[in-house]
């Protein structure tokens, strides 16, 4: 079952993807509530339907548009980890999953445009597997944490790979490189997240499928889940162990290599189009516009 959400008569109006004949239409839930209340209600093949409405090529919104937690696994394929100047991890090393937080803020849609202002010097991607969590859990074990999982989407974490730059004359304290690094992420819009979810049942096996990443019809990254250094119930596992899950959290399961890493053909400018695949779930496609706030 794919899930997407649009904005119908000022609210977000989540539904089922129908396909027939080549066109999409959306068979809408009833009762007003958005996606992310009907997961923790569970469910969803049950719930009571409204009108089908045609759904349309442009904007969509992300299908979860305020997740209690957008969690995200950094340094998860270790090609990525080399491209970024970093050692790749020897399989004897106990090394554990990193991962950070990013503000509701930064999602938006399908077809929505990636805003980039004054702050921004050297805009990349990231393209990557998103696991929408279905279930309340705390210390979940890895060998249930797939019962815990409602679906999977696509993510982008567009990161700001030089935050203050600019900024002249500055004393640059111990830990401010990472800071940067981490406040590089939090820009409103930078986590385009769509087009819609496909439930777990339709997924076999999610760490064998494709990831890829165009800019303006250049193929910039192609990689498989199935280079994972944490695996989704080891990451489950261990975020779970810190923090309760929700239901409608999303967990970013990390980029292969390829990512916009700040320097000459790698940043992102105003005009460009970006185009997130996931094979068995469909192409995340943005453009960037400069704005000048």
């Amino acid at each position: 079952m794919r899930l997407a959400t649009i904005e119908r008569n000022g609210c977000p109006s989540p539904g089922i993807v129908k396909e027939q004949g080549g066109a999409r239409s959306l068979e809408l839930f009833s009762g007003g509530e958005d996606l992310r209340a009907r997961i923790a209600r569970g469910g969803i093949s049950s719930l009571p339907r409204g009108e089908t409405v045609e759904l349309p090529d442009e904007a969509l919104l992300p299908p979860i548009g305020n997740p209690g937690k957008l969690l995200c696994l950094a340094g998860n394929y270790a090609a990525h980890i080399e491209e970024g100047g970093m050692e790749r991890p020897k399989a004897a090393d106990i090394i554990t999953p990193q991962f950070f937080l990013k503000p509701p803020t930064t999602l938006t849609g399908a077809a929505v445009d990636i805003p980039i202002g004054p702050q921004n010097v050297a805009v990349g991607w990231e393209a990557e597997l998103c696991v929408v969590i279905g279930k309340r859990g705390r210390h979940i074990a890895a060998a249930d944490a797939m019962n815990y999982v409602f679906g999977y989407t696509v993510i982008n974490d567009v990161s700001e790979r030089q935050l203050n730059a600019k900024l002249a004359g500055r004393r640059v304290r111990e830990y401010d490189k990472f800071f940067d690094w981490l406040g590089g992420k939090w820009f409103d819009g930078f986590a385009p997240c769509g087009p819609w979810i496909v439930t777990a049942d339709e997924i076999a096996d999610p760490h064998n499928l494709t990831i890829r990443l165009w800019v303006n019809g250049d193929l910039r990254q192609e990689g498989s889940t199935a280079d994972m250094l944490f695996r989704i119930p080891e990451a489950i596992a261990y975020i779970s162990s810190i923090t309760t899950l929700e239901p409608g959290d999303l967990i970013a399961t990390g980029t292969p290599a390829g990512a916009g890493l700040g320097s000459g053909r790698s940043v992102l400018g105003d005009g460009d189009e970006v185009v997130c695949e996931v094979s068995k779930i469909g192409a995340l496609r943005n453009r960037v516009r400069a704005s000048t706030k």
